[in-house]
C-alpha cells in the first residue's frame, strides 16, 4: 500500500510536522470551553493520531491546563506566531491530536463526531449530520 505522506505547520513556518493519512485514527469537532478559547473560535477540529506517527520539525512551546474533565491537556503552539498545532492529554500521551486548520491541504479531512456537544455555542453549533457526545466520550 502507497502511504499518503501529509504535511503541515505553523504560519510562520519556523515549525512542520508530516504524518501518513492512514494511521489517523479518527477525527472529531471538540465544543468544550478550553477548545474554544484556545482556538479562538467556536470549536477545534482534532484528528487523533498515534504520537509515534508523528513526525515533528522544530520545537513547540507547551502549555498544560486541566481541561474540562479534568484531565491534564498538554498544548503545542509555535512560541514565534502564535500558531497551535498539537495538543495531548498527558494521561494518554500515545495519542496526540493535530488541528485540522494546521494541515497544508485539509481537503480529505471528514469529521466523524462531535464532542462537547453541550457547550457548543448558539453561532458555532455542532454539526447534526455526524453523531455527538454531550462530553467527552470513553475512547478518548
Amino acid at each position: 500500500m502507497i502511504q499518503q505522506q501529509q504535511t503541515g505547520g505553523c504560519l510562520c513556518g519556523k515549525i512542520g510536522y508530516s504524518f501518513n493519512k492512514e494511521e489517523v485514527i479518527s477525527v472529531h469537532h471538540c465544543h468544550c470551553i478550553d477548545c474554544k478559547k484556545s482556538t479562538g473560535s467556536g470549536k477545534a477540529t482534532i484528528l487523533l493520531i498515534p504520537s509515534s506517527s508523528l513526525k515533528l520539525n522544530g520545537d513547540l512551546k507547551f502549555f498544560t491546563v486541566s481541561g474540562s474533565a479534568g484531565s491534564k491537556v498538554s498544548r503545542g503552539f509555535c512560541e514565534d506566531c502564535g500558531s497551535p498545532l498539537i495538543s495531548f492529554v498527558e494521561e494518554n500521551p500515545d495519542v496526540n491530536f493535530i488541528k485540522a486548520g494546521s494541515i497544508d491541504d485539509s481537503s480529505w479531512v471528514t469529521a466523524n463526531s462531535n464532542f462537547w456537544s453541550s457547550s457548543a455555542s448558539s453561532w458555532s453549533p455542532a454539526d447534526e449530520k455526524i453523531h455527538s457526545f454531550t462530553h467527552n466520550p470513553d475512547f478518548v
